[in-house]
Protein backbone atom coordinates (compact mmCIF):
# COMPACT_ATOMS: atom_id res chain seq x y z
CA UNK A 1 0.00 0.00 0.00
CA UNK A 2 1.40 3.41 -0.88
CA UNK A 3 0.76 6.47 1.21
CA UNK A 4 -2.17 8.61 0.21
CA UNK A 5 -0.48 11.82 1.26
CA UNK A 6 3.30 11.80 1.06
CA UNK A 7 5.22 13.38 3.97
CA UNK A 8 6.82 16.62 2.80
CA UNK A 9 10.52 16.51 1.98
CA UNK A 10 12.88 19.12 3.48
CA UNK A 11 13.17 20.87 0.09
CA UNK A 12 9.42 21.56 0.28
CA UNK A 13 9.46 23.17 3.74
CA UNK A 14 9.02 26.87 4.28
CA UNK A 15 11.43 28.53 6.71
CA UNK A 16 8.73 28.35 9.41
CA UNK A 17 8.06 24.64 8.81
CA UNK A 18 11.81 23.97 8.86
CA UNK A 19 12.11 25.78 12.21
CA UNK A 20 9.12 23.94 13.69
CA UNK A 21 10.12 20.47 12.50
CA UNK A 22 13.76 20.99 13.40
CA UNK A 23 12.65 21.81 16.92
CA UNK A 24 11.02 18.37 17.30
CA UNK A 25 14.24 16.36 17.03
CA UNK A 26 15.40 16.90 20.60
CA UNK A 27 11.98 16.20 22.15
CA UNK A 28 11.46 13.00 20.16
CA UNK A 29 15.02 11.90 20.95
CA UNK A 30 14.24 12.38 24.65
CA UNK A 31 11.17 10.13 24.41
CA UNK A 32 13.21 7.40 22.72
CA UNK A 33 15.63 7.19 25.61
CA UNK A 34 19.37 7.75 25.91
CA UNK A 35 20.41 4.58 24.07
CA UNK A 36 18.64 5.50 20.84
CA UNK A 37 20.37 7.68 18.25
CA UNK A 38 18.95 11.10 17.53
CA UNK A 39 16.45 10.91 14.69
CA UNK A 40 17.92 12.12 11.42
CA UNK A 41 14.71 13.68 10.29
CA UNK A 42 11.38 14.65 11.80
CA UNK A 43 8.75 11.94 12.17
CA UNK A 44 6.82 11.08 9.02
CA UNK A 45 3.54 12.02 10.70
CA UNK A 46 4.84 15.52 11.48
CA UNK A 47 6.07 15.86 7.90
CA UNK A 48 2.52 14.93 6.85
CA UNK A 49 0.93 17.50 9.16
CA UNK A 50 3.32 20.03 7.55
CA UNK A 51 0.97 20.07 4.54
CA UNK A 52 -1.11 22.33 6.83
CA UNK A 53 1.53 24.76 8.14
CA UNK A 54 -0.96 26.86 10.14
CA UNK A 55 -1.94 23.75 12.10
CA UNK A 56 1.60 22.45 12.61
CA UNK A 57 2.81 25.00 15.17
CA UNK A 58 -0.20 24.88 17.50
CA UNK A 59 -0.33 21.09 17.24
CA UNK A 60 3.36 20.74 18.14
CA UNK A 61 2.84 22.92 21.22
CA UNK A 62 -0.13 20.81 22.31
CA UNK A 63 1.63 17.51 21.62
CA UNK A 64 4.81 18.62 23.42
CA UNK A 65 2.77 19.59 26.46
CA UNK A 66 1.34 16.08 26.67
CA UNK A 67 4.55 14.26 25.77
CA UNK A 68 7.19 16.11 27.75
CA UNK A 69 5.34 18.36 30.19
CA UNK A 70 2.46 16.08 31.11
CA UNK A 71 1.55 15.37 34.72
CA UNK A 72 1.11 11.62 34.31
CA UNK A 73 4.18 9.46 34.61
CA UNK A 74 5.80 8.64 31.26
CA UNK A 75 4.96 4.97 31.88
CA UNK A 76 1.26 5.71 32.45
CA UNK A 77 1.16 7.97 29.40
CA UNK A 78 2.78 5.32 27.19
CA UNK A 79 0.44 2.64 28.50
CA UNK A 80 -2.50 4.80 27.38
CA UNK A 81 -0.85 5.69 24.05
CA UNK A 82 -0.06 2.07 23.20
CA UNK A 83 -3.55 0.83 24.10
CA UNK A 84 -5.00 3.64 21.97
CA UNK A 85 -2.74 2.74 19.03
CA UNK A 86 -3.88 -0.87 19.40
CA UNK A 87 -7.57 0.05 19.62
CA UNK A 88 -7.22 2.29 16.55
CA UNK A 89 -5.12 -0.30 14.72
CA UNK A 90 -2.46 2.30 13.94
CA UNK A 91 0.79 0.66 12.96
CA UNK A 92 2.50 4.06 12.83
CA UNK A 93 1.54 5.05 16.38
CA UNK A 94 2.18 1.53 17.69
CA UNK A 95 5.70 1.38 16.25
CA UNK A 96 6.77 4.67 17.77
CA UNK A 97 5.15 4.11 21.14
CA UNK A 98 6.73 0.68 21.54
CA UNK A 99 10.06 2.53 21.47
CA UNK A 100 8.83 5.29 23.79
CA UNK A 101 7.17 2.76 26.10
CA UNK A 102 10.39 0.79 26.53
CA UNK A 103 12.23 4.01 27.36
CA UNK A 104 9.50 4.78 29.93
CA UNK A 105 9.99 1.42 31.66
CA UNK A 106 7.45 -0.90 30.02
CA UNK A 107 8.80 -4.40 29.49
CA UNK A 108 8.57 -6.37 26.23
CA UNK A 109 6.04 -8.70 27.91
CA UNK A 110 3.89 -5.76 29.06
CA UNK A 111 3.95 -4.22 25.59
CA UNK A 112 2.95 -7.56 24.11
CA UNK A 113 0.09 -7.83 26.64
CA UNK A 114 -1.25 -4.39 25.66
CA UNK A 115 -2.50 -5.94 22.43
CA UNK A 116 -4.55 -8.46 24.41
CA UNK A 117 -7.64 -8.04 26.56
CA UNK A 118 -6.34 -6.20 29.63
CA UNK A 119 -8.16 -8.32 32.18
CA UNK A 120 -5.39 -10.82 32.86
CA UNK A 121 -3.51 -11.26 36.09
CA UNK A 122 -0.36 -9.70 34.63
CA UNK A 123 -1.60 -6.14 35.15
CA UNK A 124 -1.61 -4.30 38.45
CA UNK A 125 -4.91 -2.69 39.48
CA UNK A 126 -3.36 0.68 38.60
CA UNK A 127 -2.39 -0.40 35.06
CA UNK A 128 -5.62 -2.32 34.49
CA UNK A 129 -7.62 0.79 35.40
CA UNK A 130 -5.72 2.88 32.83
CA UNK A 131 -6.15 0.25 30.12
CA UNK A 132 -9.86 0.02 30.88
CA UNK A 133 -10.17 3.83 30.70
CA UNK A 134 -8.47 3.80 27.26
CA UNK A 135 -10.86 1.08 26.08
CA UNK A 136 -13.94 2.90 27.38
CA UNK A 137 -12.87 6.20 25.83
CA UNK A 138 -12.31 4.41 22.52
CA UNK A 139 -15.62 2.56 22.63
CA UNK A 140 -17.93 5.07 24.34
CA UNK A 141 -16.05 8.40 24.28
CA UNK A 142 -16.64 8.41 28.05
CA UNK A 143 -15.08 6.83 31.12
CA UNK A 144 -17.62 4.78 33.07
CA UNK A 145 -18.57 5.77 36.63
CA UNK A 146 -16.89 2.66 38.05
CA UNK A 147 -13.60 3.27 36.22
CA UNK A 148 -13.73 6.99 37.06
CA UNK A 149 -14.00 6.24 40.77
CA UNK A 150 -10.98 3.93 40.55
CA UNK A 151 -9.01 6.57 38.64
CA UNK A 152 -10.03 9.27 41.11
CA UNK A 153 -8.63 7.18 43.96
CA UNK A 154 -5.23 7.05 42.20
CA UNK A 155 -4.81 10.34 40.33
CA UNK A 156 -5.12 14.05 41.07
CA UNK A 157 -7.37 16.40 39.11
CA UNK A 158 -4.75 17.44 36.55
CA UNK A 159 -3.94 13.80 35.84
CA UNK A 160 -7.65 13.00 35.47
CA UNK A 161 -7.92 15.74 32.84
CA UNK A 162 -4.82 14.46 31.05
CA UNK A 163 -6.04 10.86 30.67
CA UNK A 164 -8.75 11.62 28.06
CA UNK A 165 -6.43 14.14 26.37
CA UNK A 166 -3.78 11.46 25.82
CA UNK A 167 -6.29 8.95 24.47
CA UNK A 168 -7.87 11.66 22.31
CA UNK A 169 -4.53 12.90 20.97
CA UNK A 170 -3.36 9.45 19.93
CA UNK A 171 -6.79 8.61 18.53
CA UNK A 172 -6.57 11.75 16.38
CA UNK A 173 -3.01 10.93 15.27
CA UNK A 174 -4.05 7.34 14.53
CA UNK A 175 -6.90 8.66 12.38
CA UNK A 176 -4.45 10.84 10.46
CA UNK A 177 -1.83 8.08 10.11
CA UNK A 178 -4.41 5.49 9.04
CA UNK A 179 -6.26 7.81 6.66
CA UNK A 180 -3.19 9.18 4.89
CA UNK A 181 -1.14 5.94 5.08
CA UNK A 182 1.76 7.60 6.88
CA UNK A 183 4.70 5.20 6.42
CA UNK A 184 6.28 3.78 9.56
CA UNK A 185 9.99 4.56 9.72
CA UNK A 186 12.38 1.65 9.19
CA UNK A 187 13.40 -0.42 12.19
CA UNK A 188 10.24 0.15 14.24
CA UNK A 189 7.96 -2.77 15.10
CA UNK A 190 4.73 -3.18 13.16
CA UNK A 191 1.38 -3.52 14.83
CA UNK A 192 0.79 -7.11 16.01
CA UNK A 193 -1.78 -9.07 14.05
CA UNK A 194 -5.21 -8.97 15.69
Amino acid sequence: MSERLRPLEPTEWSDEVQRLLGGTLEGVGGLEGPSEPEPRRPLNILRTIAHHPHLLGPFLGFAATLAVRGVLSRRDSELLALRTAWNCQSSFEWGHHVLYGKAAGLSEAEIDDISKTPSGQSWSKHDHCLLRAADELHRDQRISDETWEELRARFDEAQLVEIPFIVGNYTMLSMLANSTDVPLEEGLPPLPIR
